[in-house]
């Protein structure tokens, strides 16, 4: 995968911050710091636009007929058919 060269700036304190991530073997540099970061940022995003679709859906769904209590019940049949109760 070919890489590209970034310039960034940070604050005395942010970069002894680094530093010491650094020092505790954390990492072994601070470009791979850096990419953690970036890997984190990544992961976060995709699960606030896969929950943003989600809610887009039920918004768009409609308004139930169902009552609470019916479409809780609901929830919990399929959550214990794929295992998750």
């Amino acid at each position: 995968m070919a890489t590209v060269r970034k310039t960034v700036t940070f604050t005395e304190q942010q970069d002894k911050w680094i530093k010491a991530q650094i020092e505790a073997g954390e990492y072994t540099n601070d470009s791979e710091y850096l990419r953690n970061f970036v890997r984190q940022d990544q992961a976060s995003n995709a699960k606030y636009l896969s929950l943003k679709s989600k809610i887009m859906e039920g918004l768009e769904s409609c308004i139930s007929n169902q009552s609470l209590p019916e479409i809780m019940k609901e929830v919990e049949i399929r959550m214990r058919k794929d295992g998750r109760l």
